[in-house]
């Protein structure tokens, strides 16, 4: 249970502001709140987040513990640095509307941001990668949620920058603290 609330709570404040919640946000204010937007980006939030998390635990089954807690500092470390790159993309002029080609670009998006690097961690150092897939999924789904609810006013209304740099900060420290830890450094 500890894997599937934690992984929840680490994926939402992940997707805050991130490119799949920021893509969700202004094709929903471009093209419409429509029913089939969100059940794309809830399905690529499920898959990409249990992919995620699979990965985990395969990598976990191959590793000591002392290398799956350098893993865990590299991943977050990775969530560090996707959480601090500026998102310099522009609002669609003509937006697809074809519900494939957004799938599509959805799902490369979240198979590599932070969500799914701290989903990964989460699976190598509990046990039950199920779980946090799940937790994954429930965390990740909720932010394409509020994005495709709130549209244009995301950006408005959230200073989401300053968010991102915030928990790119948090996570270096986590990260740095965790990788010292694996190295021996501190106890």
């Amino acid at each position: 249970m500890t894997s599937l609330l934690f992984a929840m709570v680490a994926s939402f404040l992940a997707a805050t502001g991130a490119r799949d919640q920021l893509l969700v946000a202004r094709l929903s204010a471009a093209l419409g709140p429509s029913t089939g937007l969100l059940a794309i980006a809830l399905a690529s939030s499920a898959i990409t987040a249990g992919i995620a998390a699979w990965f985990g635990a395969r990598l976990a089954e191959t590793m000591s513990e002392n290398a799956a807690t350098m893993f865990v500092a590299i991943a977050l470390l990775l969530a560090a640095f996707e959480c601090a790159w500026p998102n310099r993309e522009k609002t669609p002029k003509e937006p697809t509307r074809s519900l494939g080609a957004i799938a599509i670009v959805l799902f490369a998006r979240q198979l590599t941001d932070a969500s799914r690097f701290l989903i990964a961690a989460f699976a190598v150092v509990f046990a039950s990668w199920p779980l946090a897939g799940f937790g994954g999924a429930l965390g990740g789904g909720a932010a394409v949620a509020i994005g495709w609810a709130m549209n244009s006013a995301l950006e408005q209304r959230l200073p989401l920058r300053a968010i991102r740099i915030g928990l790119a900060l948090a996570l270096f420290v986590v990260a740095s603290i965790t990788g010292l830890t694996a190295r021996g450094i501190i106890a």
